[in-house]
C-alpha cells in the first residue's frame, strides 16, 4: 500500500528486455534505504526490487504490467515518480493507493493558472472506472483531488511544490499517464454493476 505522496524522482539508467519481461534500472536518492524484495511505486506501478548496486536498483515488469501501463514507453534518462510502501502507524497524507494501475490515460490540456497548473486527462470509460468531484485519483503515482469530473475525463490542480518534485513538470499534451482510481469507488461500481 502507498499514499501517493512522492518521495523522489528517479532516473531510468538501463532498460533490458528478457523474453516478455522488462528489467528497469533506476538511480535514486532512496536506493540506500531499499532492500531486495521491497515494493516501490514507479509512476504508480508497484514493482519489486530485485537487485541493488550503489545508487542504482533494478525492478522487473511482467507482460501484463507492460500491456496495462505506460512503463513500456519509458526511455533511458526519463524521470519517474518513486514512493516506498507506507509504514503502519504513520500519517496517511495522501489516500490509500494500491500501486495497481487500472488503466492509462492521456493528458489533453495543461493550463497555467498564475502560480499553479490545471491538468486535464481523458480515459476510456468503457472499463468501468469513474471519478467524482473532490474524490481521489492517482496519476503516475501522485495522490490528487479530482476537479471537473466528467464521464471520461477529469482535471487536477497542481501546486508548485508538486510540479517541481514530481514528473508533472515533464508532461505535455498527448503524454500517456498511469491511472489508479479510488479503491472504494471501484468496489461500489462493481457492486452496482452486479445488481443490474
Amino acid at each position: 500500500m502507498f499514499t501517493g505522496i512522492i518521495e523522489d524522482l528517479g532516473i531510468v539508467t538501463n532498460i533490458k528486455k528478457e523474453q516478455d519481461n522488462m528489467h528497469l534500472t533506476v538511480q535514486s536518492h532512496i536506493t540506500s534505504e531499499l532492500k531486495i524484495d521491497q515494493s516501490v511505486s514507479h509512476n504508480g506501478i508497484c514493482l519489486t526490487v530485485v537487485d541493488i548496486s550503489g545508487a542504482h536498483y533494478t525492478v522487473t515488469a511482467i507482460k501484463e504490467t507492460i500491456d496495462k501501463t505506460n512503463i513500456g514507453s519509458l526511455q533511458i534518462g526519463d524521470a519517474i515518480n518513486l514512493e516506498r510502501a507506507m509504514k503502519l502507524g504513520e500519517r496517511l497524507d495522501g489516500h490509500i493507493v494500491q500501486g495497481h494501475v487500472d488503466q492509462t490515460g492521456i493528458c489533453t490540456s495543461i493550463k497555467n493558472e498564475n502560480g499553479s497548473w490545471i491538468f486535464t486527462f481523458n480515459y476510456d470509460d468503457s472499463l468501468g472506472n469513474v471519478t467524482i468531484e473532490k474524490g481521489s485519483a492517482t496519476v503516475n503515482g501522485v495522490s490528487l483531488t479530482v476537479v471537473n469530473s466528467q464521464k471520461n475525463s477529469f482535471s487536477v490542480a497542481i501546486i508548485p511544490y508538486t510540479y517541481e518534485h514530481t514528473n508533472f513538470k515533464h508532461l505535455k499534451t498527448g503524454s500517456i499517464i498511469n491511472l489508479e482510481f479510488d479503491v472504494l469507488g471501484k468496489y461500489i461500481q462493481k457492486l452496482y454493476e452486479a445488481r443490474l
